[in-house]
């Protein structure tokens, strides 16, 4: 066989291996995509009845219930227009309280339930580093520095 005939099998299978190799990268990436769709998204069937998602919202007033002595919880996700039942099994965050936010994975079952695999409760939209929220409170007394002037 010529070198040139060999230098391009070689460029060819090169070629082949890395196209299998991008083609395997794309398709782990595909299955591991989790989307995000809000209570007014699931309302109007934009959300996958087939595959993991996320749902996030706030925890409705007075909707966690508890099922006797299990770690089954169930409760609503409200983004003020919709609400979508969600059903968990397992320990919930230390933050999961009635009014705040949450964000919760699993799947829609065929009764419009969701049925989370896991739930994340999320900071207060007023959270601010320590740092930042120092420097609110000086700033309303007056007490930060001049520009220009050191202390």
């Amino acid at each position: 066989m010529k070198p040139r005939t060999r230098r391009g099998l070689a460029i060819v299978a090169g070629l082949a291996t890395l196209g299998v190799a991008v083609a395997l990268v794309l398709n782990a990436f595909q299955s591991n995509l989790v989307f995000f769709f809000s209570p007014s998204q699931i309302a109007a069937n934009e959300a996958p009845r087939d595959r993991s998602f996320r749902i996030g919202g706030l925890v409705e007033e007075g909707s966690i219930k508890r099922e006797g002595q299990t770690l089954t919880v169930n409760f609503v996700v409200t983004d003020l227009a919709q609400r979508v039942p969600v059903s968990y099994t397992g320990m919930l965050p230390d933050l999961f309280k009635e009014g705040k936010g949450v964000v919760a994975q699993g799947k829609l079952g065929a009764d419009g339930v969701f049925r989370a695999e896991q739930v994340l409760a999320k900071h207060d939209e007023n959270y601010m580093p320590p740092e930042a929220a120092e420097a609110l409170a000086k700033a309303q007394h007056g007490q930060l520095p001049k520009p220009g002037v050191k202390q």
